[in-house]
């Protein structure tokens, strides 16, 4: 009986459906997390009568056929890159990016990633990294004597050493655009790397066109909304139930006929 295998089908996508909120609901406090959203789309049709097909020669075409849909398939689960809130923490390494850009940083193997978790610190080298310690691009170094860190809008660094009246420029924050955010592979330790689907990184600073600007002090807070991810996870429990309720009716008719039968 095809309607079991169909029922299935809608089981398995709802299940998904579930697993992607459950991801979303646990990153809720992840800095610059991205919410993502599964996607489906039917599966092939089987044809039991073809429409444009006339019954009998001479005779006009009907004009509507009968297509047996076989279920439903994942087509993809998007990550929706959607700006997060500001939240201030006063921190002076850290630093958020309101607009569009990607931070650059070398990852293990000296792999070039990109993420917008701006929560940077420094290394016992005085480098500027990210908090799992990958080193951010281009390279910053503060020397030990530094009392304080200014990072403007535009990405400059600048630092007040001990003993000189004027701050000195260290570097400047540069970001990357893609064509196709959607397209870039999370890694994990929100990081992302570049694919073929995301198109190859257009550089800039914070503050070109196109470009957002560095909030220092502030980080960029996820931008999973919890109503949002409770009202999903509750439509997608009552489909998994509902496509339950198929496959046992379907089985009570498979036994009416078995019965029948004997």
């Amino acid at each position: 009986m095809k309607a079991l295998a169909i029922a299935a089908t809608g089981m398995s996508a709802q299940q998904l459906n579930v697993e992607v909120v459950a991801n979303n609901i646990a990153n809720m406090n992840t800095t610059a997390f991205k919410r993502a959203q599964a996607e489906f789309s039917d599966l092939l049709y089987q044809a039991e009568r073809l429409q444009g097909v006339p019954n009998r020669g001479g005779e006009d075409p009907v004009p509507e056929g009968a297509q047996l849909g076989l279920g439903v398939k994942t087509a993809g689960i998007r990550k929706l890159h959607v700006q997060g809130t500001m939240t201030n923490t006063g921190n002076q390494l850290d630093v958020a990016l309101d607009g569009r850009g990607w931070f650059e940083v070398t990852g293990p193997d000296n792999e070039i990633l990109y993420t917008r978790a701006g929560s940077f610190n420094k290394n016992a080298d005085g480098q500027l990294v990210t908090i799992d310690g990958y080193q951010v691009e281009p390279a910053i170094v503060f020397p030990e004597n530094t009392i304080d860190i200014v990072v403007n809008e535009s990405g400059q660094v600048f630092a007040q050493i001990d003993g000189e009246q004027q701050p000195r420029e260290l570097g400047q924050l540069t970001l990357a655009n893609f064509a196709n955010d959607v397209g870039l592979e999370p890694v994990g330790g929100n990081l992302f790397r570049e694919t073929d689907a995301s198109g190859e990184p257009v550089a800039g600073v914070p503050g070109d066109p196109g470009f957002g600007i560095v909030r220092q002090g502030y980080l960029e807070a996820s931008n999973v909304d919890p109503v949002k991810e409770i009202t999903a996870l509750i439509s997608a429990q009552r489909g998994y139930e509902m496509n339950s309720k198929v496959i046992k009716a379907a089985d009570e008719m498979a036994n009416t006929v078995t019965n029948g039968i004997r």
